[in-house]
């Protein structure tokens, strides 16, 4: 059974960090691509980064570009989301997603064949 479980969310002060994991089980990540989605109360859920394990390439958002990092742990099957200098705006439900085109370069929704249940992030000012 393919499943994705996220965990690392939390409540954190403005400037702080937080890591999210995305434990993948039931197929190897690193043949898809993983993605990291956001979604805030009464906004739409927006794309925040990709990673193709299988050959290190990683996408991000404007949003979080210097700030966010995304990371693949092949031996444990898992995708890391390092958040550094946490904004308010930051405040959302983080989801990960499998993408089976293993391309960060392009995004569809269509290609997402399965999520997680979420993880919260709190960032407080």
């Amino acid at each position: 059974e393919v499943q994705l479980v996220e965990s690392g969310g939390g409540l954190v002060q403005t400037g702080g960090s937080l890591r999210l994991s995305c434990a993948a089980s039931g197929f190897t990540h690193n043949a898809y691509a993983i993605r990291w989605f956001r979604q805030a109360p009464g906004k739409e859920r927006e794309g925040v980064s990709c990673v193709s394990c299988g050959d290190g390439v990683t996408n991000y958002a404007d949003f979080v570009k210097g700030r966010f990092s995304i990371s693949c742990d092949n031996a444990k099957n898992t995708v890391y989301l390092q958040m550094e200098s946490l904004k308010p705006e930051d405040t959302a439900v983080y989801y990960c997603a499998r993408d089976w085109l293993r391309d960060c370069s392009t995004s569809a929704y269509y290609r997402l064949d399965y999520w997680g249940q979420g993880t919260q992030v709190t960032v407080s000012s």
